[in-house]
């Protein structure tokens, strides 16, 4: 039955080359990757007092410790923000080695990364050129992710995988710095959760809503087997995303209990700089409610990753 509503065409969109775009983030201003030693993670706790976040940040480099060395789910879960201010080198040496076994990530986030990857810059300014009708309109960007997950959804797969094994395949330039790319490579599972219509690639004609809705569908299901392991000691780590993965989380833990999978003991983790509702509910809050730990971290990304990461790094040396 055909609707009585009419819609917008995005036929006849005027596309710009990412080539000729304006980026605010390129490959030289990520972070880089150090080796701490554990004497370096004791000097500087020392420095700390075990007072609010004081405790806080222990708390969350012991339980993401105990986790990798139970063999426990450490679930990471992030806002397109994360990899948008230079973190991509810190994540992908997290899955490297084992402080990550499931990244879950919007639909941004994989635009972001692939960016990245391909083109080494990311991150248009919007107030320059959306009033020109010149923002959102890349053409390399969607000319690569959209024909990746029709024809990975085709083949059976998730959206994350299917990003992840074009550019893994398609081995650009900076392959190296890709969090979707790599997590193919070390076979860590990466989900990709879109809202449709939040995303740039969306608003052009190659768009196909149902592979974006089959392949994320596919992928709540894997992000829901990552959470039915978390018993006893996993870890949910929400950094940066205030309302797509913390709802995503929240059903997916309601589809596991649901399911008969218990839940208790887990960490949930909540980092932003900003404390938002849902991520204080899911995980923080639905952690303490099956007798685990919930914790909340307000800071900068930029700053409280690669703290964290490098307490992991070097305090992973105390246990051997």
């Amino acid at each position: 039955m055909p609707t009585k509503y009419q819609r917008l065409s995005p036929e006849g969109i005027e596309y710009i080359s990412i080539h000729d775009r304006e980026s605010k983030v390129n490959v030289d201003l990520l972070g880089k990757v150090h080796r701490f030693d554990p004497a370096w993670a004791e000097a500087f706790l020392a420095t700390v007092p075990p007072i609010l976040a004081g405790e806080d940040i222990r708390e969350v480099v012991n339980g993401i410790l105990a986790a990798k060395r139970a063999g426990k789910p450490i679930i990471l879960t992030m806002g397109a923000h994360v990899i948008k201010v230079g973190l991509s080198p810190l994540i992908i040496e997290m899955m490297r080695r084992g402080f990550v076994t499931h990244i879950g990530l919007n639909g941004a986030g994989v635009i972001h990364d692939t960016e990245l990857a391909l083109f080494g810059h990311t991150s248009e300014d919007v107030s320059a050129t959306i009033n020109v009708g010149a923002f959102a309109v890349t053409k390399e960007t969607s000319e690569f992710i959209n024909p990746a997950i029709k024809a990975g959804v085709a083949d059976g797969i998730g959206v994350g995988e299917a990003v992840g094994k074009a550019i893994a395949e398609s081995k650009p330039k900076h392959f190296e710095i890709s969090v979707v790319g790599k997590a193919y490579e070390l076979n860590v599972p990466l989900s990709v959760h879109i809202a449709i219509g939040t995303d740039f690639i969306h608003m052009h004609p190659n768009a196909d809503g149902a592979a974006y809705g089959e392949g994320s569908l596919r992928d709540f299901y894997l992000i829901a087997k990552a959470v039915s392991g978390l018993q006893g000691g996993g870890v949910i780590w929400n950094v940066g995303s205030a309302v797509v993965l913390p709802v995503v989380i929240e059903k997916a833990i309601a589809l596991c209990q649901n399911l008969g999978y218990s839940l208790g003991g887990f960490m949930g983790v909540n980092y932003d700089f900003i404390q938002h509702y849902r991520p204080n509910l899911n995980p923080v809050k639905r952690a303490c409610e099956v007798g685990g730990k919930g914790i909340s971290i307000t800071g900068h990304h930029e700053l409280m990753l690669p703290l964290t990461v490098a307490l992991l790094f070097a305090m992973e040396g105390l246990d051997g």
